[in-house]
């Protein structure tokens, strides 16, 4: 994986393809892999018990995941997480359809880097998905400090 990589952790295959397509207008060659899902993510970001750590991808910049998943919802990813010293300052922010006070404040309990709700006009859509590259890939140093710490 590309250090300036961005995770995309999506579910819903229309919601992953319009991410993707937004990010390919908003940011053209950025490098992104998107998952369908978190225990996808989480194989890919932490290591197993016995799997050689030199030949671990290289984490990516920024992970960007849906909060509402199958199996592991994204909080359970961002609370694994934030628990490994691996991936403790990979930024994250959940990218989500929930604008519930709760679901936002637990997000930020977990250690969330910033909660964002999807908006619905692909256009708006667009705008906010180069926010959220410009500012934690361009501008914030937590981006630069978390592929310091290997």
């Amino acid at each position: 994986m590309n250090e300036r990589a961005i995770l995309l952790v999506e579910d819903s295959p229309d919601d992953r393809e319009l991410m993707l397509q937004a990010l390919r207008r908003s940011r053209p060659g950025q490098a992104v892999v998107a998952m369908a899902d978190s225990a996808q993510a989480l194989d890919l970001l932490l290591p197993q018990a016995g799997r050689d750590q030199a030949r671990l991808p290289l984490r990516p910049a920024l992970v960007i995941l849906d909060l509402k998943m199958p199996k592991l919802n994204g909080l359970e990813l961002l609370r694994k997480l934030r628990e490994q010293p691996e991936t403790a300052l990979i930024p994250v922010v959940i990218l989500t359809s929930s604008a519930n006070a709760e679901d936002v404040a637990e997000a930020y309990t977990s250690g969330v880097n910033g909660y964002v709700v999807k908006p619905v006009q692909f256009d708006r859509f667009v705008q906010v998905m180069e926010s959220i590259c410009r500012y934690w890939l361009d501008c914030d140093a937590l981006s630069g400090l978390c592929l310091l710490k290997r």
